[in-house]
């Protein structure tokens, strides 16, 4: 009989290639009643707790259901999937959080997780909760000072890149969960690199977001950088790396979260999904900042280019999919002022610009 295989072992990105793809992203979205989430999950902590539960709604713009908890005296953040696939990647990302905050990562305190589904019929996780709002909300309100926060963010994923898991790619919840080991699923970079990538660029095509030769185009570029996929080695990636997932204040960094899409990769991904969404001079604060704590590669400029253009494709195929492009102001990725289709044009700027560094071997501080 054929072992089946983990729903995180075939895909590049979970939002867009689960099983469930862009489940909840249209909004709050649960396999149960909310009612009945609450009930079940305030059973479920303070018969681990051993101690009485005051649960009430959070306020997550994520794809998890989201509550607030005051367990006995201490104050907590919860998360809940409770999606259709069955997924148990909130142990991997508890193992994570401890691992980073042990490095001198600033990570919420991980109090309590459960994956299993044993006791009731989803995933979740107890934080700390901190008293900080996320970097964006600060970005939002014009009082984020990120010039002076991004040598440090730099800094801080060279840190976390001290991880240096086996494979590539997700990483094996059975192994996390008996050795603690972070082992990827995939044998070498290149194979989890490409994994859904024709699945997306079609996918792009069918939307009528990109048009066939774009697309093409974008294909043959990255095959003429293929050499650059030989990786002898994975570090850990955060792979959703943005301010919404750093709390902090506007001039100090608490805490990063949400390490639910970490992977065994390259070291310049994390570094490329910032230039998903900032400027060159920040990209430079950032660089400097990291190369302070490790030094960069010396082929970091086309990799910094090769991993925009494969992370601005996947987030075009969940901004797409999950319709971002038709939401009106107040959700979390647009600006003030901005629209749905601001953010499209955006999208489709940042994939050329992606596109002619790599071919220029452009400094990632020229972004504009």
């Amino acid at each position: 009989m054929t072992a089946t295989r983990h729903p995180r072992a075939d895909i590049y990105y979970w939002k867009c290639d689960r099983p469930a793809a862009f489940y909840g992203l249209h909004g709050r979205a649960a396999e149960h009643a909310p009612a009945e989430i609450s009930t079940l999950l305030s059973v479920a902590l303070a018969q681990h707790f051993g101690a009485p539960v005051a649960l009430a709604p959070g306020s997550g713009q994520g794809n998890h259901l989201t509550f607030t908890a005051r367990i006995g005296t201490q104050e907590t953040f919860i998360r809940v999937e409770d999606g259709p696939d069955g997924d148990d990647y909130m142990a991997v990302e508890a193992h994570l959080l401890r691992a980073v905050a042990r490095l001198g990562v600033p990570a919420p305190a991980v109090l309590a997780v459960d994956a299993s589904r044993r006791a009731v019929p989803f995933a979740w996780q107890v934080l700390a909760r901190l008293p900080h709002a996320d970097l964006n909300a600060h970005l939002k309100a014009g009082r984020l000072d990120l010039a002076r926060l991004a040598p440090e963010i730099g800094a801080h994923i060279a840190r976390w890149q001290e991880i240096a898991p086996s494979g590539f790619g997700p990483f094996s919840t059975a192994l996390v969960g008996a050795t603690g080991e972070l082992r990827g699923y995939h044998a070498g970079y290149a194979d989890y690199f490409h994994t859904r990538l024709d699945r997306h660029l079609a996918f792009l095509v069918e939307k009528n977001f990109l048009t066939r030769a774009s697309a093409a185009d974008l294909r043959r570029e990255i095959d003429t950088h293929a050499a650059l996929l030989a990786l002898p080695a994975a570090c850990l990636v955060h792979k959703d790396l943005a301010l919404w997932n750093i709390l902090g204040e506007p001039d100090r960094i608490a805490a990063y979260i949400d390490f639910d899409d970490a992977v065994g990769g390259d070291p310049l991904d994390d570094l490329s999904l910032l230039g998903c969404f900032h400027d060159g001079p920040t990209l430079g604060r950032v660089f400097n900042g990291y190369a302070r704590v490790r030094p960069l590669p010396a082929d970091y400029r086309r990799r910094f280019w090769l991993h925009l253009l494969r992370n601005m494709i996947f987030k075009a195929v969940i901004r797409v999919g999950a319709g971002y492009f038709d939401r009106a102001g107040g959700f979390f990725l647009l600006g003030a002022g901005s629209s749905g289709a601001d953010l499209r044009a955006f999208t489709l700027t940042r994939l050329a610009a992606a596109l002619h560094g790599l071919r220029s071997d452009a400094d990632p501080a020229s972004l504009s």
